[in-house]
Parts: structure tokens; C-alpha cells; sequence
């Protein structure tokens, strides 16, 4: 069993995880974003919740408005680019299925589990 109270940081932070799934945590000041048009993960589906603030998701060119409360699923090779469009911090939680970073926030090649005897 593993537990942590968030706090919402800076920037994007690798909560934890172990080899079948991974959270994380995003904040992203007013008009910044994560990612872009190429941006892709090969081998991870990505649960988006936004926990605060307002933005915009752009998943394989369509617009998604993002707001507290908003739930994404974002496949394992969809092109996205997370903003805030809002005057507010953008917050969101993420779930990785399988993992997709290191426990550094470094980007795992696609199909490949976290590292053994690393905690992601």
C-alpha cells in the first residue's frame, strides 16, 4: 500500500507508482504548456483529472476544454498539448497505465517497465 498527500508543486512531479501504473502530479502557470503537437506517449495511456484551474487540451488536433472536475483519457499514441488558458495555476493529476517516466521525470521508451528496485 502506498499513500502520499499531494501538494501541487511546480512544473510536472512523478508521485509514484510500481510496474503497472504511475500518478503524477502537473501545475502549469497562466499561458504555459506541457507538451505539444508531437508530443506522444508510445507505449502509456494518460489519465488526465484536472483538479483546478482552466484550460485547453489538444488531442490529435481537436480542442478539449479543461476545467476542475474535467476527466480526460489520453491513448497510449495520441498526439497532445496540455495549456492554461486561465488567469489561475492549471492542476491536474495524472495516471500513467503502464508507467511512462522515471521516478526523474525522464520519458520511458515505449513498452519498457520502470527500472528494478526503482520506486517510479
Amino acid at each position: 500500500m502506498k499513500r502520499k498527500t499531494l501538494r501541487f508543486g511546480k512544473g510536472f512531479n512523478v508521485v509514484f507508482g510500481n510496474k503497472r501504473s504511475q500518478a503524477a502530479q502537473m501545475v502549469l502557470e497562466p499561458g504555459k504548456a506541457e507538451g505539444h503537437a508531437g508530443n506522444r506517449h508510445g507505449g502509456a495511456d494518460q489519465w488526465l483529472f484536472v483538479v483546478s484551474g482552466n484550460g485547453v487540451a489538444t488531442i490529435n488536433r481537436r480542442r478539449y476544454l479543461l476545467r476542475p472536475s474535467t476527466l480526460l483519457l489520453i491513448e497510449h499514441g495520441d498526439r497532445h498539448e496540455i495549456r492554461n488558458t486561465g488567469r489561475q495555476l492549471l492542476k491536474t493529476l495524472n495516471v500513467y497505465v503502464p508507467p511512462a517516466y522515471t521516478a526523474a521525470g525522464d520519458e520511458l521508451p515505449a513498452g519498457k517497465p520502470a527500472e528494478k528496485g526503482k520506486r517510479t
